[in-house]
């Protein structure tokens, strides 16, 4: 049995076209695909929000919120507008953090505060209140640490401190400034 090519040339047609149909529908599924992928639209905006964490006693020790929160699923990021952040921990002053802009790490356990960061400690357990101001900070709440590599100026009571590079554990109560320190301590009279 012989097959002529008027016979195997129909065959090999149909074949290159549904090659050539493959091809053209999977690139069309690509190019569709690939634009939506790389844009960074929000999946969600929350207006007025706010997320508590509680301790094992049922207390609450951290709650966050925004004036507005908007989550953007191609890199699992999400902005903060006007947050704050409020640590309260028994037999502790709480301390609290506002910025103008913010943004959560993925699991939400870093944040980031941006422009006009002011940190204040109530007065509490024999001291006095604290404020503290920089560009940035950093919060880790698992570590209850807090951390910025910018200009920090720390006032309480008559005491003041500036600095460039900070570090703060809000459990140990260890307090580091890294370079440029300069302190001002005012006498009580």
């Amino acid at each position: 049995m012989r097959f002529g090519t008027t016979r195997l040339f129909p065959v090999a047609l149909m074949l290159a076209l549904a090659l050539l149909t493959f091809y053209l529908e999977r690139t069309v599924r690509e190019e569709q695909a690939g634009p939506a992928l790389r844009r960074h639209d929000p999946d969600y905006v929350v207006t007025n929000f706010t997320s508590t964490t509680y301790g094992r006693e049922g207390a609450p020790l951290t709650m966050l919120s925004a004036a507005r929160m908007v989550h953007y699923p191609d890199d699992d990021s999400t902005e903060l507008f006007a947050p704050r952040v409020v640590q309260s921990k028994p037999a502790e002053p709480r301390i609290s953090v506002s910025a103008e802009r913010g943004s959560l790490s993925g699991d939400g356990e870093e944040i980031f505060l941006y422009d006009n960061v002011v940190l204040v400690r109530e007065a509490g357990a024999g001291r006095s209140a604290a404020r503290l101001t920089t560009s940035f900070l950093h919060l880790l709440r698992d570590r209850s640490l807090a951390r910025t590599d910018r200009e920090v100026t720390i006032v309480e009571d008559r005491r003041s401190l500036t600095g460039r590079g900070m570090e703060y554990n809000s459990d140990t109560r260890q307090f580091r400034l890294h370079a440029d320190v300069r302190g001002r301590f005012e006498s009580g009279k």
